[in-house]
């Protein structure tokens, strides 16, 4: 008995125990003292930022005539680009890539460059986001802190994703979607689980940082009570090819019309010109500015904004104008990012769609805020999870199945073409074991038939 027990205390090893728990501690508390005060002062640039959309929005809707600057906004914005942000162009994509394979980094004049760029685009009337500008504040900052500690390759690959998901967490008040975003999004059919701390940590004091400063996000409510039974689940699902064929024709033509300017217009401060005048004129061939900026603020009390698809009111074709007037602005140049307006355009499809189904507006709106962003970005658990933090855990059901039935339908496309494809969703030809989605479109085009 006593051998037996002695040899129960040499197996155990306290002291090598001991140790261990004290490396780790140390190590969470290195990791912690990084964090928190990159993620709060992202926080902090993510309420400048918010604040400064909504004034710049208040401020279009007492000067309309500023819509006809937006082709001159344009032009400033781009060349300045032109002039001296060229190698931090790429945005998303860039940050998405310096995860995948360290290199020289994000510069960090990625931050004001994307927030003066973003502000401009919304001052003048732009159809963009706001998610591209809060996760490149946070990548470029992630990057220079990274610089800084001289961090090696595999701890700045962790800051970086923090980053995306303290801007992500900050900008829309979501921190558990936030994190699973950093860590989702970087391939498809992987999650990276090693910066689930991290990024939790990253995104929870960001979104604590910017409400700090008084922020206040958009609360979309679903008054309705509909049964979560078989046939609503089996009606989500249906309605969620539709959410991931619409993400689908929006990043693909985001994609498609952004090359063929570049095409065409050689000189890149010229095409958010071509843009912005191409806004204005539909603007006035539609006779309506309800697709401008954000589409979270209104004009006047009967403008449509993502709210108003919440509503017992039906608008058909909401989705497809904004998705429109987006994807003129984006190609065109013009800063911002592609979330919000995908959250515009999920709403209002939902809210088309839900007459057909038999379902209550604001329930299918709710549905295909989230879903239609899960299709065009990949991205189906965070969207679960965004779902959840904005409606409640009530239709967390219906919301996951139209969310992984949108990411399926979307196929091998996506807004963020830097990610790469660790499982493919069907068998594809060309896939490499670090193909990306960028790789695959090309793929795809050299191998169309000529006509």
């Amino acid at each position: 008995m006593r051998a037996t027990f002695r040899n129960f205390i040499g197996e155990l090893n306290v002291a090598a125990c001991v140790r261990d728990r004290h490396d780790h501690a140390m190590s969470v508390v290195r990791w912690a003292l990084i964090l928190v005060p990159l993620a709060a002062l992202v926080g902090t640039l993510c309420a400048a930022f918010l604040w400064s959309l909504d004034v710049v929005t208040r401020l279009r809707f007492v000067w309309p005539w500023l819509l006809y600057l937006l082709p001159l906004g344009g032009f400033a914005v781009g060349l300045l680009y032109h002039l001296t942000g060229r190698s931090v162009e790429g945005g998303n994509n860039l940050i998405v890539e310096q995860i995948h394979e360290p290199g020289a980094g994000v510069p960090l004049r990625m931050a004001p460059l994307i927030f003066f760029g973003t502000v401009v685009t919304h001052l003048f009337g732009g159809s963009a986001g706001r998610e591209g500008t809060a996760v490149q504040l946070g990548g470029s900052l992630a990057s220079s802190f990274g610089r800084a500690l001289r961090l090696d390759a595999d701890g700045t690959r962790i800051l970086l994703m923090a980053g995306i998901a303290a801007g992500f967490g900050a900008v829309f008040g979501t921190p558990i979607a936030g994190a699973v975003f950093a860590l989702e999004v970087l391939a498809i059919g992987r999650v990276e689980y090693r910066a689930l701390g991290p990024c939790l940590i990253a995104a929870l004091v960001g979104d604590w940082a910017c409400l700090a400063w008084g922020i206040h996000h958009n609360v979309y409510r679903v008054e309705s009570l509909v049964p979560v039974d078989a046939l609503l689940t089996a009606k989500a699902g249906i309605a969620g090819v539709a959410f991931g064929l619409v993400g689908l024709v929006f990043a693909e033509a985001n994609h498609a019309l952004g090359g063929w300017l570049k095409r065409i217009v050689q000189y890149g401060p010229l095409r958010p010109v071509i843009g912005g005048g191409a806004v204005i004129a539909l603007v006035y061939l539609l006779g309506t500015r309800d697709y401008l900026g954000l589409g979270t603020l209104a004009a006047t009390p009967d403008s449509l904004t993502i709210a108003s698809f919440f509503g017992p009111d039906t608008h058909p074709w909401s989705w497809a104008l904004k998705l429109l007037f987006t994807v003129v602005t984006l190609s065109a140049g013009f800063k911002g990012g592609e979330v919000t307006p995908l959250f515009f355009i999920g709403a209002a499809l939902g809210n088309a769609l839900a007459p057909m189904f038999g379902v209550p507006t604001d329930v299918f709106a709710a549905i295909g805020f989230v879903a239609l962003f899960a299709g065009a970005a990949n991205t189906p658990l965070a969207c679960t999870f965004l779902g959840i933090e904005l409606f409640g855990a009530i239709y967390a059901v219906p919301i996951a199945v139209a969310c992984f039935v949108a990411y399926r339908c979307s196929g091998h496309n996506g807004i963020y073409l830097s990610q790469r494809i660790a499982i493919p969703k069907v068998p594809a030809t060309g896939l490499t074991p670090t193909a990306t989605l960028r790789e695959m479109r090309a793929n795809r085009a050299v191998r169309q038939p000529r006509s």
